[in-house]
C-alpha cells in the first residue's frame, strides 16, 4: 500500500463565494421581514405573544380596529345590524376581551358622536349603552362580554364614590363627552390590566 499524502480541500472558486454570501443575505431579509410566522398556520400568536400571555403580562394597549357601518346606517334602526350581511362585513361573531370591547365603544362613542337620554339620538350619536349595543348587533363579542364591560365602568365609577348605574351617569346634567370616553377608557385600561 501506498500512503497518500492529505490536504485541504481547495477554496471554493471566488464566485461561488459571492453567491452563497447574496444567497444568505436573501435568506436574512425574508426572514425578518415574516416577523409574525407561528410554527403552525392554525396558530395566531407568536412565540413571543405566547410566552407573555402564559406569564401573565398584560397585552399591548392598542385598540383593535373596529369597521363601523357606514353613516348612512347610522341613521337606520339598530335592528338593521342584526342583518346578517352587515355582521359579516363587522364582527360577525368575532371574540373580543373585555378590554377591547370597551376600547370599541369609546371608538363608536367617537366616530359617532356622543348622546345622553336614549340609546342614541335620530342622527345617530350614542351613548355608553347605545355603542355597546352597536357593537353587540354588529357581532363583537357576545352578551357575557358586554355585561362584565359593564362590571367594569361600573366598578370605575363606585371607586370614585357614584353609585349610581353608568347607563343614568351617562344622562346626567351637566356631563359631557370628554368624561364619558376618560370613564370608557379607564374601565378599558383596567379590564386590560386585569387580563380580560
Amino acid at each position: 500500500m501506498t500512503a497518500q499524502t492529505l490536504t485541504a480541500p481547495a477554496a471554493p472558486p471566488l464566485e461561488l463565494a459571492d453567491e452563497a454570501a447574496l444567497l444568505v443575505r436573501e435568506i436574512e431579509q425574508y426572514l425578518t421581514a415574516r416577523v409574525r410566522t407561528t410554527a403552525h398556520p392554525f396558530v395566531t400568536k407568536t412565540t413571543a405573544e405566547l410566552i407573555a400571555e402564559a406569564l401573565g403580562a398584560p397585552a399591548a394597549l392598542a385598540a383593535p380596529v373596529l369597521a363601523p357601518p357606514a353613516c348612512a346606517l347610522r341613521l337606520l334602526p339598530d335592528w338593521v345590524l342584526n342583518f346578517p350581511l352587515l355582521r359579516q362585513l363587522h364582527g360577525a361573531g368575532r371574540q373580543i376581551s373585555v378590554a377591547e370591547h370597551l376600547e370599541l365603544t369609546a371608538l363608536v362613542v367617537e366616530r359617532y358622536g356622543w348622546h345622553s337620554g336614549a340609546l342614541r339620538s335620530t342622527s345617530g350619536r350614542r351613548c355608553i349603552l347605545g355603542a355597546q349595543a352597536v357593537l353587540f348587533r354588529l357581532g363583537y363579542g357576545d352578551e357575557h362580554v358586554a355585561l362584565a364591560a359593564g362590571h367594569h365602568l361600573q366598578a370605575v365609577l363606585a371607586a370614585r364614590g357614584i353609585s349610581e348605574p353608568y347607563h343614568r351617569w351617562n344622562d346626567a346634567t351637566g356631563r359631557t363627552r370628554t368624561e364619558v370616553l376618560a370613564l370608557i377608557r379607564t374601565a378599558a385600561t383596567a379590564a386590560r390590566w386585569e387580563g380580560r
